[in-house]
């Protein structure tokens, strides 16, 4: 056996076996495989082969069809076949909620390429004549959807690897990993000792177990489940042509053509989870017991659209293990504070989703990043906070909800609350309805008599209208104060602070008690942050990103560690609130014995509060005259109790993410993962503008940003205001101009202050008119569209700057 390879990946399902070949697509042919049993053992060998592309996220619906192109491909190359079947498929509505979810995707598939389309009750029994029709409302139909043999398949990806020089050990278990000091890995096994440069976890059921060799916990657990095919149907094999997959999510249940009869799996409520303690080291080509009660409910309703079923016989029970993270996606990348350990575990749906899984690590390990963004799918996503108490719960939920409606206002319930701030149980007593964001409750609004103690999950406007619209007015009126724990928040410190800032920033890193805005970026211009920086001293600066993204940038900081200088990730260490509104000065001063006049906008200084020492910022993403006020989280209620009552005769008013959302928009204020991404510029953005070009630094991804500063990119953001009517833009719809879609939507919603329906939209620059009119889809409807070019609140910025 070999004793040196440059990456050993660690697992034989479709999964590793997808990571091996794309590595040797993209030219690293010096990799091994390692498989303790036969390739496929696990829950490759018993799955039920589907594919599909339908996604609630549009990146991971691309991944998705670049899996499914890419079967034929493999054929190609290796001569075998994957036992492709591309049938089609229908996803049933069965409500107007369910119907309004599956427009909405349709629409995101306008600008993706993607030939689905939305049927009505008499095309779906054409298509889908077993299908009971009685309460379906329509559906959706993707030409894509199929299945294949999962051996052949994982196979195929096996024999292309070995073609483009890859080896593969079959019967050789890991044992131990253990890195060396110089990032590369010892990887034990029963037959020997391989030196690795990098490790892959593709342990499928055992990622667990092959992360904790390193000392790393993944958040994923396996599941039982459990599908029939049964004995032979006449309304089957009589058929001139394959029947289409039909996936029924008001009976959590997908069904297709297994020969002569019908194959059909279920998602059910009563589910299991397995190995709760862990997953046996001798399991792999093992069933589990039948488990007829658990999936009876299911079954039933099953009879009852697909009448077929009750008069045919089962021909076998398929009930086995699988895993999930605890959202669904998989979990995928570099882990952190592991050097060279990377992740491809947690892949649920892996002949859906594998081939882009392989695709998206394999440009990651190769070119340092991926050709498109994979937050959805990072590692990264969840940090040290997380638990298998935490993550076994959220599994559960979410095998619920696999076929569930997916609201975007949607805020589910299990495993929370979980991590709070010392405010939690004030702002509670205030009516806060409450979100989550990397584990962390945040007040998404406070409800008062008449509000809705619970938002409703709707395409449509919200239940909390009236909630939100009046902080939304309490801010632009008065002052309204918000928890500022929801930042990622890092500290800087050291001699060579300043230096390493210049380099990891694009834009310019301001000078003692100054504050700036700036993009980070990719080696290849794409958007890696958007960020605040503020110079506390010449050797400590306070960085300020997004809460959700910080052991993402954590990671990325690591790996770009400069001399002379600490990063320290302090977003719990440090938090506080921000006061914004025309009287937010007033309450400032009426709270420090400080002269706060000459504080001008981007200024940072430090202020006795009270009785709490804070870091004073002359910022708001409201776009009103505001602060951001920090402090240790053990002073927090202290500061809070004298903002607090210092504001009662100004009108002091609470206020949530809903409306800091909604108050962003008429200042056209981006937000990240939306405005900006991985998957865009600065200047496609308009992020450009905070580039400091003439800095001496060499910053990361200045070539590329340079090249566009040039040759500007194709396509540009812009503003709309829409003629909406009882739904707003939420991100992904499509833009027409001209009759044709040449355009999507980054985000948008209702700008309570200016009573505006509002749009972010990419859209060719060439045709960015500043008198341009176009269409946006929202819920199958063309909206009229208008571009604005000056924000609606506060044009010239005199509330925020003056």
């Amino acid at each position: 056996m070999q004793t040196t390879t440059r990456v050993a990946v660690i697992g034989g399902g479709v999964v590793g076996a997808s990571v091996l070949y794309h590595l040797t697509k993209l030219g690293w042919s010096d990799v091994l495989l390692l498989e303790r049993s036969e390739l496929t053992s696990g829950s490759t060998w018993h799955a039920a082969g589907g594919f599909h592309t339908l996604n609630g996220d549009t990146n991971m619906a691309a991944l998705q069809g670049y899996t499914i192109n890419l079967y034929k491909e493999l054929e190609e190359i290796t001569g075998m076949s994957c036992g492709l079947h591309h049938s089609g498929g229908v996803t049933l509505a069965d409500n107007q909620d369910r119907f309004d979810m599956l427009v909405a995707e349709r629409a995101k598939h306008r600008y993706m390429g993607l030939e689905t389309e939305i049927l009505g009750p008499e095309e779906i029994g054409k298509l889908a004549p077993i299908t009971n029709l009685d309460g379906i409302v329509g559906g959706l139909y993707d030409p894509l959807d199929g299945h294949l043999d999962p051996s052949g398949t994982t196979h195929a990806y096996a024999k292309a690897a070995r073609v483009g020089g890859a080896s593969i050990q079959t019967h050789c278990k890991v044992v131990e990993t253990n890195p060396r000091p110089d990032g590369t890995w010892d990887v034990v096994t029963d037959q020997g000792t391989i030196h690795a440069e990098h490790v892959v976890n593709a342990g499928g059921l055992w990622a667990r177990e092959v992360a904790a060799m390193a000392g790393i916990y993944a958040p994923l657990h396996p599941m039982e489940h459990q599908y029939l095919v049964t004995d032979d149907i006449p309304e089957i094999y009589e058929r001139s042509s394959e029947h289409p997959h039909v996936i029924d999510p008001g009976g959590e249940s997908y069904l297709r053509q297994e020969g002569r009869g019908l194959c059909i799996g279920f998602y059910e409520k009563p589910c299991r989870p397995w190995a709760v303690d862990g997953t046996p080291w001798d399991f792999g080509h093992e069933l589990l017991p039948d488990d007829y009660d658990k999936i009876s409910a299911s079954i039933a309703f099953a009879y009852g659209r697909f009448p077929v079923l009750e008069r045919a016989g089962i021909k076998s029970v398929i009930h086995g293990p699988f895993t999930f993270a605890p959202d669904g996606n998989p979990l995928v990348g570099p882990v952190p504070g592991h050097q060279n350990y990377w992740s491809a575990c947690g892949v649920m749906a892996g002949f859906s989703q594998g081939g882009g899984v392989g695709l998206m690590l394999a440009q990651w390990m190769v070119h340092g990043e991926c050709e498109r963004d994979v937050s959805a799918l990072d590692v990264a996503r969840y940090g040290k906070w997380i638990t298998p108490g935490y993550t076994r719960p959220k599994v559960v939920e979410n095998y619920q909800n696999r076929f569930s409606v997916s609201y975007p206002n949607e805020e589910l319930p299990a495993a929370r609350p979980h991590r709070t701030t010392m405010m939690y149980d004030i702002f509670s007593d205030l009516g806060a309805v409450w979100g989550h964001q990397f584990g962390m409750e945040v007040a998404n609004y406070f409800a008062k008599a008449g509000d809705p103690t619970y938002e409703t999950p709707t395409f449509r406007r919200s239940d909390a209208w009236n909630a939100i619209q009046r902080e939304v007015q309490a801010v632009r009126a008065n002052v309204g104060i918000n928890e500022l724990q929801n930042f990622g928040k890092f500290s800087v410190t050291g001699t060579g602070a300043r230096a390493w800032l210049d380099r990891i920033m694009a834009g310019r890193i301001p000078q003692a008690g100054r504050m700036s805005l700036t993009p980070m970026l990719s080696p290849k211009g794409r958007l890696w942050g958007d960020f605040t920086v503020s110079c506390l001293s010449e050797t400590s600066f306070q960085l300020i990103a997004s809460y959700g993204a910080q052991a993402i940038h954590e990671r990325w900081f690591v790996q770009n560690a400069g001399p002379d200088c600490t990063v320290e990730n302090i977003s719990d260490k440090r938090t506080g609130f921000q006061i914004a509104g025309p009287k937010a000065r007033d309450l400032l001063g009426a709270c420090t014995r400080a002269n706060i006049q000459n504080i001008r906008f981007l200024d940072v200084t430090t202020l006795t509060i009270g009785q709490v020492d804070c870091i004073v910022q002359r910022v708001s993403y409201t776009g009103d005259l505001g602060y951001e006020i920090y402090c240790d989280p053990t002073d927090q209620r202290q500061l809070w109790g004298t903002l607090w009552n210092a504001g009662q005769s100004l009108g002091i008013t609470p206020f949530g993410m809903r409306a800091m959302m909604s108050l962003r928009l008429d200042r056209f204020f981006g937000a990240w993962l939306r405005e900006f991404s991985p998957d865009y510029t600065a200047a496609e953005t308009g992020m450009d503008r905070f580039i400091h070009f003439d800095k001496a630094a060499n910053f990361i991804g200045r070539d590329a940003a340079e090249a566009e500063r040039a040759s500007p990119p194709a396509r540009t953001l812009v503003a709309f205001q829409v003629d909406a009517d009882d739904a707003d833009v939420v991100a992904y719809e499509p833009v027409f101009i001209d009759g044709k879609v040449q355009g999507f939507c980054t985000s948008g919603g209702y700008a309570h202050h200016t009573k505006t329906s509002m749009a972010f939209a990419l859209i060719p620059r060439a045709l960015a008119r500043d008198d341009l009119t176009a269409e946006i889809e929202i819920m199958g409807q063309r909206r009229t569209a208008r571009r604005i070019t000056t924000p609606l609140f506060d044009p010239d910025g005199m509330a925020m700057r003056g």
